[in-house]
């Protein structure tokens, strides 16, 4: 198996933004206790009979584990809610849980995320992408760690800025969001480092959306809708 550097000590592959709010913000935890390698853990097949973890499963969850284990850092947040301006701050732990599951397309195994009190788990999938669940199916959020990491921190650098629209704090949360205008979309850039199906940033020097799918088991998922603006609102 390929032995991957930490990404502390190895930031290829992210933006400069992204290099910064790891250099400004990140950290890396102690190893935690001993816990047993994918390799040997066993698992039901579709009959219930226990096998060891396939190939796919043992690299993308050791890789995880080498490459992200024990990061730590803080993202600020600002938003409108009940019309007052919220800011907070949420730390993110990258530890691995026990938590495996078998998808219709592979597996998903979980990880601490965010620290807060949440009806969700997060996951990351074997094929890459970062996603949740309230319990049932993989729901996706990014399309990778990196992607994911990179929203975080354009969320952070946000913080400073005027958040705009009426929007609820937590994707996971019921909201009455309103559709984003189409012409002002149209006129800004999208964030591809930061955006996915499922995630979308767009920006120009004065203004930044993002519009999401909630992190809901309804289908279609509904839409949420983030906005700042870098100077005051009329």
């Amino acid at each position: 198996m390929e032995v991957r550097v930490h990404v502390l000590d190895d930031l290829d592959g992210l933006s400069p933004r992204a290099q910064a709010f790891l250099d400004r913000g990140g950290r890396r935890a102690p190893d935690p206790k001993p816990r047993l390698p994918t390799d040997y853990v066993r698992l039901p097949d579709r009959s219930g009979r226990l096998i060891f973890a396939p190939t796919e499963l043992i690299v993308r969850r050791e890789g995880f584990a080498n490459r992200f284990g024990g990061l730590r850092y803080a993202v600020r947040r600002s938003a409108v809610l009940n019309g007052q301006r919220v800011d907070t701050v949420r730390c993110w732990e990258f530890d691995l849980s026990d938590w495996i599951c078998r998808e219709p397309d592979g597996w998903s195994f979980g990880w601490t995320g965010e620290r807060v009190s949440s009806p969700v788990r997060y996951l990351v999938h074997t094929d890459g992408r970062f996603g949740v669940t309230l319990g049932g199916g993989f729901l996706d959020v990014s399309p990778s760690l990196y992607h994911m990491i990179e929203a975080h921190a354009l969320m952070d650098e946000l913080a400073d800025w005027y958040p705009l629209a009426e929007s609820a704090l937590e994707p996971w949360a019921a909201s009455q969001d309103t559709e984003p205008d189409t012409d002002q979309t149209l006129a800004l850039e999208p964030v591809p480092e930061a955006s996915g199906p499922c995630d979308r940033w767009l920006r120009s020097d004065t203004l930044t959306v993002r519009v999401f799918d909630r992190w809901t088991d309804g289908r279609p998922r509904p839409t949420g809708v983030m906005a700042w603006t870098r100077y005051p609102p009329d």
